[in-house]
């Protein structure tokens, strides 16, 4: 007999209406009568279509989660920094095990490790610190949040849902500091395999502003706010990289199991639409390729052959002082890229510009090599 598979250890309980929908997401299971320090996903997680795995955001912040419930409560995290093992399956259970490295007066450590089927998929660890011990005298600064047009709620054509309509939190894309627009670089060189304008990706800065959906209730305190917080910081992280050098997410046409990216009818309306329509279905991994059907051009641009997370660092600044259910703005930039592999940096300021977390990370980034041609 084929050997089932069920994406949560235990069933999961009905979605309580008066949490968020990211609290639902992110509740866990504690083990008490296996162990007090293991943990397991009360409902299934997010596959990404096309992704590899699971969406790395929720396993950060499910480790977020466990590793809270066993500090203080005048206790908050101020620094995790994580790796990706091993791509998580979204049909098996995860069981997140917490170890207590450390219990001093002013810092607490831990580490936790996400198992499935025995093996790691992924391993942090973690440091918390106690309210008020940093003295009433303190070092003191902070990066400034640049000027960027306000998020509207009014605005439903410039809101996405980056995991559909049912999914937890959504954001508002603000154009790339920096950076020539698509219709901008196709007016200066029709050739597409010159369409990249950026002689310089370290300098572009891509934004957007992001929240919970829903209000996160008062029952999850100040840790359901950071674990909605770390689940949003891994939203198009990595894939900054492709963003600033303008390349695609796969090729147009062609998904990874070899069918077809965007349906052939799909296609035929994209040409038949107007501006707006287009503009509400754009998305950085095919900007260009509707601007091209549209043109009826040839695709050639460099394509992404893969692209995963290795790493992942969050600096929380004021852990107790923002709201996840409240726009939060978000700016990425890549200093490096190279040797198939890339890193990026992430600011994240509350909407009245006060930086609340800092965020790094680095990640495989491979160009799909061309095939050399027979002689």
């Amino acid at each position: 007999m084929p050997h089932e598979t069920a994406p949560t250890l235990i069933r999961p309980p009905p979605l309580d209406s008066s949490k968020a929908a990211i609290e639902n997401v992110l509740e866990l299971t504690q083990l008490t009568d296996i162990d007090p320090d293991l943990f397991t996903n009360t409902r299934p997680l997010w596959h990404p279509p096309g992704a590899r795995g699971i969406y790395g955001g929720a396993v950060i912040a499910q480790c977020l989660s466990a590793a809270q419930r066993t500090v203080p409560n005048d206790f908050s995290i101020h620094s995790m920094h994580c790796y990706f093992v091993l791509n998580g399956n979204a049909e098996i259970p995860i069981i997140y095990h917490v170890e207590h490295v450390r219990e001093g007066r002013s810092f607490a450590t831990r580490t936790v490790q996400a198992r499935q089927r025995g093996k790691p998929i992924f391993t942090t660890t973690m440091s918390f610190m106690k309210q008020g011990a940093g003295g009433k005298h303190r070092v003191e600064h902070a990066a400034h949040m640049p000027y960027v047009p306000v998020a509207n709620d009014d605005d439903e054509e410039e809101l996405r849902l980056p995991q559909g309509i049912d999914g937890p939190f959504q954001s508002q894309r603000i154009d790339i500091e920096n950076s020539t627009s698509v219709t901008e670089v196709l007016q200066k060189s029709p050739d597409t395999s010159v369409i990249d304008d950026a002689p310089n990706p370290h300098t572009k800065r891509t934004r957007q502003w992001i929240k919970a959906r829903g209000h996160i209730s008062a029952e999850g305190g100040h840790q359901a706010h950071l674990s909605a917080l770390a689940y949003m910081s891994d939203s198009y992280f990595i894939g900054t990289v492709a963003r600033v050098h303008k390349l695609w997410r796969m090729a147009p046409g062609r998904a990874r199991n070899g069918k077809p990216s965007i349906d052939e009818d799909v296609r035929k309306k994209l040409l038949d639409n107007d501006e707006e329509t287009i503009k509400r279905v754009t998305t950085p991994s095919n900007e260009i390729y509707i601007e091209q059907i549209r043109r009826g051009e040839k695709q050639r641009r460099p394509e992404v052959g893969m692209m995963v997370s290795l790493d992942h660092t969050i600096y929380f600044h004021s852990p107790r002082d923002f709201r996840a259910d409240d726009w939060i703005f978000t700016e990425m930039e890549s200093p490096w890229a190279g040797d198939g592999r890339g890193v990026v940096m992430q600011r994240m300021f509350t909407k009245e510009g006060r930086l609340i977390a800092t965020c790094v990370q680095e990640g495989v980034v491979r160009l799909k090599q061309p095939t050399e041609e027979k002689l």
